[in-house]
């Protein structure tokens, strides 16, 4: 199966979506389409033995819009991004000009029925062919501005898929058409029509609309924001060496292979490994690492990190769309491209709006005509209001702008949605499980105490320690080796090195026999460890692992090491208990160990001694009790339980498999990043509530307040003026509401 992203032109509201949603999915070999009103992108998982991508751009431009095929570069975006600023001028010039011409139109209109003052020549008691050829003159401009409305909205009504467009063009449609049968109607001298034209509520309604268009354009581009700062991570060109001379090319220029210099105070163009120099590099906008990291020779760097000291040339090992940048570009893209399960509310309601709408405006139009006996003039005021008020707009934005600044936000704060599914299924958690290592430990052992008995000291422990580890890959071994070399610790000469499967170490240094390993390793080689055990138990308590050493049989001291506990776990534990969610850690630690460690942080439930393939059983086993359970992870091991849950959460600093498995992925590997994204989670579905209420409250009260004809200065209380002003409205303040989302704050 295949998933390819493709660019939408042309989509003007939820039923353009709809459309074309409904007109590709009847493709064979298509599994899954979701179209995507404010990202103007559609999604489509298919079957490329049955079907090609020409096909379905074809079926797109059949059903009366516009498609392209993404390739997700970077360059990409920022194109796409470039043209929304275009399509953003564009609209303010046209509201702008049209305005130019709507003024005058409207004051001439509404002068001469309030009596504003008007040039004698043309007043309609004056001179009724003049100031009807004078609106049309006025009309004439506006209508050319804004003709896309009419184009698209009756090429959409003729395939039979009306749209928002469609709802425009008839209503002002209607107008111009009655106001030019009007008009002729004067010129032949039946002056009784000078008081029947509605060129005004025309050009207003085109005016405001295309207004209310510009305001929902901007709103949309707000929404992205986090793609855009994403974008200005990585800079536009790379020194490439060429021939042994350094060139500056355009980043699209460059391929894997290319050999790229990096001085001082750079970013880093794309991914590579370095082949010459060393330097520190700031990788925190990347991996969430707040410290800068020491490259050498042989090491990876990263497309968009900070460099910091040296200089160095690295080989790109990368094309620019497989960069880890561009991979967390994709991530959030994908995110906001996906619809959440709330959005097939708007969807089932969007399916028959504007052919109900339709419908409902020649009623009221016929009813208000033949039943309430009123003039043609009205009846048409009415059918045009009702068109006009409509707004599938507001519908189809209530859920994907949400979204859009929901994941943007999280984003922000290192965390991503990889879907809407997931930002919409977190806030509903019940049970969240937790992985120990790497998860609410640092996944780092490292030396926590340091013990010395019988006249030795802790540097000489230290020292017989090193020189025993010095060989070995263990993790215990390597948090020995990393204290020694903060520490300075000396280096001894080893002989006769032995390993002891389960039990420890032992070895000569200096003529005189040292061991290292468990209490049991002690007790074979005759070693008395009675009067130390009350100290052994309190570190293994402690969720410490004791390492012992001696010499001969006399016991030199403990080292003891320990995974250490991050310093948000306990916060974030603390505040996820008190949001009402159960918090398990499961763990393949022994029970002590687990026990000791959960003591520590708060967690009442503990699962110890799991084995890897039990995991993803043991969450089966909590959803099977009728819980929505999350899982947070960030080993190989992991993978599993993280694709089993309803949720799965990985850790960033985890593996790729974890990663891939998840739902949701934490670039800074702190828990109380788990403990934001729930709280985002709820904030972002209670504000597509929010905007599915208004948007659905004003259309059901909209639509019946202009059906009704109530009157207001002697007319209905909703002329089309007013209903096209009050359109272009609901969708911005949908779009508002939406935006208000960007003050959300990270509990970290």
């Amino acid at each position: 199966m295949k998933r390819e992203d493709y660019a939408i032109d042309g989509m003007v509201c939820a039923s353009c979506s709809m459309t074309i949603e409904k007109a590709v999915g009847k493709l064979a070999g298509v599994a899954d389409v979701s179209v995507n009103l404010t990202t103007e992108k559609m999604n489509v998982a298919y079957d490329p033995q049955s079907l090609d991508e020409q096909k379905i751009v074809s079926t797109v431009v059949d059903a009366g819009y516009g498609a392209k095929l993404l390739a997700g570069t970077s360059d990409e975006i920022e194109q796409r991004t470039f043209s929304k600023t275009q399509q953003i001028n564009k609209l303010w010039n046209q509201f702008f000009y049209s305005a130019i011409f709507t003024v005058p139109l409207l004051y001439l209109a509404m002068g001469s029925m309030l009596g504003f003052w008007l040039p004698r020549f043309i007043r309609p008691s004056f001179n009724p062919q003049i100031f009807v050829i004078v609106e049309l003159i006025l009309a004439i401009p506006i209508v050319v501005l804004n003709i896309d409305y009419f184009k698209i909205g009756f090429k959409t009504l003729a395939k039979g898929h009306p749209n928002m467009d469609s709802l425009v063009a008839l209503g002002s449609g209607a107008a111009l058409i009655y106001s030019f049968f009007g008009t002729f109607q004067v010129i032949l001298g039946n002056y009784s029509y000078s008081d029947d034209l509605y060129y005004e509520a025309a050009g207003t309604i085109l005016t405001l609309i295309t207004l209310g268009k510009y305001f929902e354009t901007v709103s949309k581009g707000k929404t992205s924001t986090a793609i855009k700062k994403l974008l200005d991570l990585a800079p536009k060109t790379a020194n490439v060496i060429i021939n042994g001379q350094e060139e500056e090319r355009l980043l699209s220029d460059v391929k894997i292979g290319d050999i790229a210099i990096v001085r001082p105070g750079q970013k880093i163009p794309a991914d590579g490994q370095i082949i010459e120099g060393n330097s520190t590099i700031d990788e925190s906008l990347l991996t969430g690492e707040s410290m800068p990291i020491s490259k050498k020779l042989g090491d990876s760097v990263f497309g968009g990190s900070l460099n910091q000291t040296g200089s160095f040339k690295f080989r790109i090992t990368k094309e620019q769309k497989e960069t880890v940048l561009s991979q967390i570009i994709k991530l959030v893209e994908d995110a906001q491209a996906q619809k959440a399960p709330i959005a097939k509310i708007a969807d089932k309601v969007s399916a028959v709006f504007v052919p109900t709408v339709i419908t409902l405006a020649l009623l009221a139009g016929f009813g208000w005509y033949f039943i309430g006996n009123e003039s043609f003039s009205f009846s048409l005021t009415i059918m045009i209001a009702v068109l006009v008020i409509a707004c599938p707009c507001a519908l189809g934005l209530a859920t994907p702008t949400a979204i859009m600044v929901g994941t943007g936000k999280g984003a922000d704060n290192g965390v991503f949605f990889k879907s809407g599914t997931a930002l919409e299924s977190l806030q509903n958690i019940q049970t969240i499980v937790l992985d120990k290592t790497g998860t609410i430990t640092t996944g780092v052992p490292s030396v926590t105490d340091i013990l010395s008995f019988n006249d030795f000291t802790k540097k000489e422990v230290m020292e017989f320690a090193k020189a025993l580890e010095y060989n070995s890959e263990h993790p215990l071994a390597r948090a020995i080796m990393m204290y020694a070399k903060e520490h300075d610790v000396k280096t001894k000469v080893v002989s006769d090195f032995q390993s002891v499967a389960g039990k420890g170490i032992q070895a000569v240094i200096a003529d005189q026999a040292v061991i290292l390993g468990n209490e049991s390793f002690m007790m074979m080689n005759k070693v008395d460890v009675s009067f130390i055990k009350n100290q052994i138990d309190e570190l293994a308590l402690q969720g410490k692992t004791p390492l012992l050493i001696a010499l001969g049989t006399k016991l030199a001291g403990i080292i003891a090491i320990a995974d250490p506990i991050k310093s948000a776990s306990r916060t974030a534990i603390a505040r996820l208990q008190d949001a009402g969610i159960e918090v398990i850690m499961m763990t393949g630690d022994n029970d002590k160990t687990a026990s000791a460690i959960a003591e520590q942080v708060g967690i009442k439930t503990v699962r110890s001694e799991v084995m890897p393939a039990d995991k993803a059983n043991q969450v089966q086993a909590l959803q099977r009790e009728g819980k929505l359970v999350g899982m947070v992870g960030d080993g190989v091991n992991d993978a599993p339980a993280l694709a089993q849950a309803n949720v799965g959460i990985a850790i960033g600093s985890g593996t790729d498999v974890a990663i891939d498995a998840a739902d949701i992925v934490l670039l800074h590997s702190d828990l109380l990043d788990v403990v934001t994204a729930y709280l985002l989670s709820k904030a972002t579905i209670h504000n597509i509530k929010e905007n599915l209420f208004w948007a659905f409250a004003y259309n059901i009260m909209g639509i019946p307040v202009a059906m009704g004809g109530l009157y207001l200065f002697g007319g209905p209380l909703l002329n089309p003026m007013i209903a096209g002003a009050a359109m272009s409205f609901s969708s911005v303040s949908v779009l508002l509401n939406a935006l208000r989302l960007r003050s959300f704050r990270s509990v970290v």
